[in-house]
């Protein structure tokens, strides 16, 4: 790559790179606040918060790198010709595709990073994510005591602490459980704590009373220095973790188990996804494109290019809303995922058509170009 190459690619480098951390960061901060319910509500870690904000990133990161590249691109572009940087590369004898190449090669490579994450790193950070938040669903131990409030963390199951101290453990505790016969057992223990017995978590309960209504109306009473309520109980064993098309392997997407009555009823949707993931790398090429088309693809003006701008940001803006909707339509209609693939496509095209199709200038004033060419170098 030779010494112009180089100092192009290095302009357009810097602002990729930040672009992409801030609008990565600020769609993480939005993530971020959805989950605080983890910790609010469910009583998890905040180990727990950071894990699941961090396997949303591979799919936050593509849908913001087409914006900030196309950001990118405009903001480098901008400068290196209000500048006349690259009217100095034109005057040198370079040739439009000399000049764009740089900027092409580096939405290309962020276009087969894009697809990288797409195929391998989403589906292992989500199939993750799902398991993790799985995890969460069933940790009744976690949800199961608020201090000072009643608290239903299974169907049938009431739970109220008086107080909880650092220690964890719980202080006047009243447990009411109903059961699919109409019976009803109350527990009542002056404190608690979670333990691990054979494996399982139970809450054991001290120096406390049982009260136990059978269907028949029938009252049991008994008093215990110490009771292992058993937690297990209040969940499923057998529910399993169910993959959504995000979370999904491409093979899985093109070649669903037909056998299975979910991916049978949702194949139109599998094959959307799969299509999705294939075309979306492709939006960060167009974005290029069209950051290229707006800054060279018309004369020099010393004014600026606000207005060429501006419709160019509404033009990008337009194409990546068609693209969802091509997306959201492709689950329904099979042969509308060709329209996934058009769209970035037909966008690039146009663009560099609109970049090639116009005049290059090589005039320069001398005197400008020899003050400038030290700069460039």
């Amino acid at each position: 790559m030779r010494l112009i190459d180089r100092y192009l690619l290095r302009q357009l480098l810097g602002p990729t790179l930040l672009a992409t951390a801030a609008l990565t960061g600020v769609a993480l901060l939005g993530t971020s606040l959805s989950s605080l319910d983890l910790i609010v509500n469910h009583g998890q870690s905040a180990m727990v918060f950071l894990k699941i904000t961090l396997l949303s990133m591979p799919q936050l990161t593509n849908m913001v790198l087409p914006f900030a590249v196309f950001a990118a691109g405009l903001v480098a572009l901008n400068r290196l010709h209000t500048e006349q940087e690259i009217v100095v590369c034109f005057a040198g004898g370079m040739s439009r595709w000399r000049v764009i190449s740089p900027a092409i090669r580096l939405a290309s490579t962020v276009a087969l990073l894009a697809l990288i994450m797409n195929l391998w790193v989403q589906p292992l950070a989500y199939r993750t994510l799902r398991e993790v938040m799985n995890d969460v669903k069933t940790d009744v131990a976690a949800a199961l005591v608020r201090e000072g409030e009643f608290t239903a963390p299974a169907p049938g199951l009431t739970v109220y602490a008086q107080s909880i101290d650092k220690k964890g453990d719980m202080h006047n505790l009243f447990i009411h459980q109903t059961d699919d016969k109409g019976g009803a057992t109350t527990y009542m223990a002056n404190s608690g704590h979670i333990a691990k017995r054979n494996g399982d978590e139970v809450l054991m309960l001290e120096n406390g009373s049982t009260q136990k209504f059978s269907e028949r109306g029938v009252l049991n009473y008994l008093t215990f220095n110490e009771y292992p309520y058993e937690l297990n109980q209040l969940t499923d064993p057998d529910e399993m973790v169910h993959y959504k098309p995000s979370d999904r392997y491409l093979h899985e997407l093109f070649h669903p188990d037909l056998q299975q009555a979910w991916e049978q009823k949702n194949r139109k949707a599998l094959l959307a996804e799969g299509n999705f993931r294939i075309a979306t790398p492709l939006y960060n090429i167009a974005a290029m494109a069209l950051a290229l088309s707006a800054i060279i693809g018309g004369g020099f003006s010393r004014l600026g290019y606000t207005r060429r701008i501006a419709i160019t940001i509404g033009v990008a803006i337009l194409i990546r809303i068609l693209g969802f909707v091509a997306q959201s339509a492709s689950e329904a209609n099979v042969w509308v995922n060709i329209l996934q693939y058009a769209i970035p496509i037909g966008a690039t095209a146009l663009a560099l058509r609109g970049i090639f199709r116009q005049r290059v200038s090589r005039f320069i004033d001398i005197r400008r170009a020899a003050r400038l060419a030290p700069a460039v170098a």
